[in-house]
């Protein structure tokens, strides 16, 4: 069993993956960076220290990171953890990416999960596709869920069988935005900050989704036009209140301080600008208290 399983408590075991495991060297990067649809080659030195004082600022709430193997048949991608799994209350639950390149990662997830006596309770598998992106719990009985390019259908119907008939899954049908090429998943529109409190960009969410948020007590944080392309919605909760977010996005910075949140600005400018994968996208949680 797993406890703690939502979005905003503060953080106890998560699992991440350092650059020299997912970018390796430089030849790696040249042969990949294009293929994968990185905006920019990313510099390997300056990964390896962006990524180092993140995972200080973690460890700084009492966190334990587990760091996952490198494998050949990895990616850059890899460095992306937060999507080869998600969690429930009774373990860990491997995806089945949406990404052809990435199609690898899960497996190996699971092989390093059960190595450190973490439970593996299932897998998502044939034609069912889900990465943990798509995934937001709000506590051990809520959870909601991205219906995405990267989430379909029977990924979704697969997920509800693991995760039993005590949780309530709240489907979100997701908008087209950039097409079946880019990387947009339920968190891409939404952060949870605490309890009672998200990080949100309203233009790209589902009606009904934000209906429902606002139904169950949630105040919502607006993220500005001006910094969503710039990851100002991608923010990673390491306590209730206290979070990281990349530099660049003050306006949306102010308004989370405004709310009440101690805020983290990191460097990301080769570990997340590149490939578009933010605080959250660099962490797979495990455990909050």
């Amino acid at each position: 069993m797993l406890t703690g399983i939502n979005e905003f408590g503060r953080l106890k075991r998560v699992a991440m993956r350092r650059p020299a495991e997912a970018f390796v060297g430089d030849a790696k990067i040249d042969a990949e960076w294009k293929d994968l649809n990185y905006h920019t080659r990313p510099e390997m030195a300056k990964a390896v220290a962006e990524h180092q004082h993140f995972a200080d600022i973690i460890r700084s709430v009492g966190a334990d990171i587990l760091y996952l193997p490198p494998a050949k048949e990895l990616t850059m991608d890899a460095l992306y953890v937060r999507d080869a799994a998600a969690v429930c209350p009774k373990g860990v639950i491997l995806a089945n990416m949406g990404k052809k390149q990435r199609m690898g990662e899960p497996a190996i997830h699971g092989t390093f999960f059960a190595e450190t006596q973490i439970p593996v309770i299932g897998a998502i598998q044939g034609e069912g596709r889900l990465e943990g992106g798509d995934l937001i719990w709000l506590d051990e009985k809520t959870v909601a869920i991205g219906r995405t390019y990267r989430t379909n259908d029977e990924g979704i119907r697969q997920f509800k069988a693991l995760v039993g008939p005590d949780v309530h899954v709240e489907v979100a049908i997701m908008p087209h935005y950039k097409g079946q090429s880019d990387v947009f998943h339920l968190m891409s529109v939404i952060s949870p900050l605490d309890k009672d409190l998200q990080l949100v960009y309203s233009p790209l969410m589902p009606i009904p989704f934000r209906e429902w948020l606002l139904a169950r007590g949630q105040k919502l944080v607006e993220v500005p036009d001006s910094e969503f392309a710039s990851m100002g919605c991608n923010v990673l909760a390491i306590a209730p209140r206290e979070v990281v977010m990349v530099k660049g996005n003050p306006e949306t910075k102010a308004r989370m301080e405004a709310a009440g949140c101690k805020v983290h600005v990191i460097d990301a400018d080769a570990i997340s600008v590149p490939g578009e994968g933010g605080p959250t996208c660099l962490t797979r949680p495990l455990e909050r208290h």
